[in-house]
C-alpha cells in the first residue's frame, strides 16, 4: 500500500527493512569460489546477525526477514543488492555477479508479499546490482559503471526511473582487483547525512569527486587500513544516525566530530569474511523523506 514503500533517499529515517538471516545456503563449504576471506561459521553468523537485526528494532525499524530458502545462493544474504525500491515500487535488478543470478525472484516474490509493486525488471542482457545504486537526491541516482552493472543496465535503469522524474548519472568505477572482487560504487561512499558522505577518495573518479563537491557534500576521508575493512560501508538510520562495523575506530571518530552518533556491531562472519557491510545486509523498504 502506498506509504509502507518508497526510499529514494540514502538518509532518511529508516522505517522498514528487509533482511535475510543466514542459513545452510551461506555456510558454503566452496568458500574461496564465493571470494569469501575464509570458511562461515555459519552459529556465528547467525549471532551475528541476530543482533545486528536487534540494534536495527531498537532504532525503531520494523525488521521484515526473506526466508525463502536460496540454495548455492551465499550472498544472498545481502538483501541490497537484487533490487532497489522508488516511490512507485520495487525495480528488480539483475545480478552481475554469475554466481547471484537466481536471486531476483525470490526477492519480487518477497516484496510483492509485503505489498511493494513492481515497477520494472532489469532484462536482457542488462546488468545492475543494487551496490552500484546511491541516491544523491530524490530524483537523482549516481549508477556505477563496472563489473557488475553494464552500459545497458544504464539504459534499462533510465528508461526505469524516467516516469519519476529521476536523472541517473553514471559513474565510471576502477579496475581495482578485477572481476572477481566485489567492488560496488558503495564500496567507495556512504551518506550520512544529505551533505555529509564518508568516501575513499583515491578509487573516486574525479568528475563524481567534482559532482560532490559542487553540490555541497562535506567529505570524511576513509584510511586506506579502514577501506581494507569497509570503513566506507555506514548504513544512515536517520540524519547524522548510522551504524557501521565495529573496528573502524578512525573513520567512526571523524563521524563523531562531525556531529554524527555511530552504532557499531560485530561482523566478523556475516561482513568481514564476506565484503558485505551493514547497508548490503539491508534493503531499505520505507524511509522518511
Amino acid at each position: 500500500m502506498p506509504g509502507e514503500y518508497g526510499c529514494q533517499n540514502m538518509v532518511g529515517r529508516m522505517r522498514r527493512a528487509l533482511v535475510k538471516r543466514p542459513d545452510e545456503g551461506f555456510a558454503v563449504d566452496d568458500w574461496e569460489r564465493w571470494h569469501y576471506a575464509g570458511p562461515i561459521d555459519l552459529e556465528e553468523a547467525q549471532k551475528e546477525h541476530d543482533a545486528f537485526s536487534q540494534m536495527l528494532r531498537d532504532e525503531g525499524i520494523e525488521v521484515l526477514y526473506h526466508p525463502e530458502p536460496q540454495p548455492d545462493h551465499s550472498d544472498s544474504i545481502f538483501t541490497y543488492d537484487p533490487a532497489i525500491v522508488t516511490d512507485e515500487g520495487a525495480i528488480i535488478l539483475r545480478m552481475g555477479k554469475p554466481l547471484r543470478r537466481g536471486e531476483e525472484g525470490p526477492m519480487a516474490r518477497r516484496l510483492t508479499e509485503l505489498g511493494v509493486p513492481i515497477h520494472y525488471r532489469i532484462h536482457g542482457d542488462a546488468t545492475v546490482e543494487g551496490g552500484d545504486t546511491l541516491w544523491l537526491d530524490e530524483n537523482t541516482l549516481a549508477l556505477g559503471q563496472g563489473f557488475r552493472t553494464n552500459a545497458e543496465g544504464l539504459t534499462q535503469m533510465t528508461e526505469a526511473l524516467e516516469p519519476l522524474n529521476v536523472e541517473v548519472i553514471p559513474v565510471e568505477l576502477p579496475y581495482f582487483f578485477g572481476p572477481e572482487a566485489c567492488l560496488h560504487l558503495m564500496s567507495l561512499i556512504s551518506f550520512a547525512d544529505a551533505d555529509l558522505a564518508v568516501i575513499f577518495s583515491s578509487l573516486i573518479p574525479v568528475p563524481f569527486w567534482k559532482l560532490l563537491n559542487e553540490r555541497g557534500v562535506d567529505i570524511i576521508e576513509v584510511p586506506e587500513e579502514e577501506f581494507d575493512v569497509m570503513g566506507t560501508n555506514v548504513l544512515a538510520l536517520e540524519p547524522n544516525r548510522c551504524l557501521m562495523l565495529e573496528n573502524t575506530p578512525i573513520t567512526r571518530g571523524r563521524l563523531e566530530e562531525a556531529g554524527c552518533t555511530v552504532l557499531t556491531y560485530r561482523g566478523v562472519e556475516i561482513s568481514l569474511k564476506t565484503e558485505g557491510g551493514p547497508t548490503c545486509l539491508t534493503r531499505p523498504i520505507l524511509r522518511d523523506r
